[in-house]
C-alpha cells in the first residue's frame, strides 16, 4: 500500500486590521506567546506566528488589496482542543475578557466561544467525562 506523507501541524494565518491589537489581544487575553514576527522597513510589524500548547496562528496586518475587512471571517470557526474549558473560561476571564459562561454542546464538549478583535470565532473545548 501506498503509505501517505505524514501531515503534523495546521497553521491558520488570519489577516487583521491592527496586528499590534491583535497580538495584544491573543498574548494578553489568551495566553499566546509571540513565536516570530517580521518587521517592515518603515519599523511596524506586518506578520508574526502566536503559539500556545499545540496550537499556533499566524497573523498578518491586512493591506488594501487584501480586500474588506466585513465578514473575514464568516463561515469559520477556530475550535482549541483544551483539558478544561471551566478553566480556560476562569484564565480569560481574569486576564480582563467578559465572557459568557461554558457551556455544554450535545454531542459531549464542553465549549467558551468568543471573538477576537476582526470577528474571527474562537472555541475553547474539553470533552465532558460521561456521568
Amino acid at each position: 500500500a501506498e503509505r501517505l506523507a505524514t501531515i503534523q501541524s495546521l497553521n491558520p494565518l488570519l489577516f487583521v486590521q491592527e496586528i499590534n491589537r491583535s497580538i495584544a489581544f491573543y498574548q494578553d487575553n489568551l495566553g499566546f506567546q509571540l513565536e516570530g514576527k517580521a518587521v517592515g522597513s518603515d519599523g511596524k510589524i506586518f506578520f508574526c506566528g502566536l503559539k500556545r500548547g499545540g496550537s499556533s496562528l499566524m497573523l498578518q496586518q491586512a493591506e488594501e488589496e487584501d480586500g474588506p475587512a466585513e465578514n473575514r471571517g464568516r463561515g469559520v470557526i477556530f475550535y482549541f482542543m483544551c483539558d478544561d474549558a471551566d478553566r480556560m473560561h476562569e484564565e480569560f476571564t481574569a486576564r480582563g475578557l467578559h465572557l459568557k459562561a461554558p457551556t455544554t454542546a450535545y454531542y459531549g464538549m464542553r465549549q467558551v466561544q468568543l471573538t477576537d478583535p476582526d470577528g474571527y470565532v474562537l472555541c475553547f473545548q474539553s470533552r465532558v467525562e460521561p456521568a
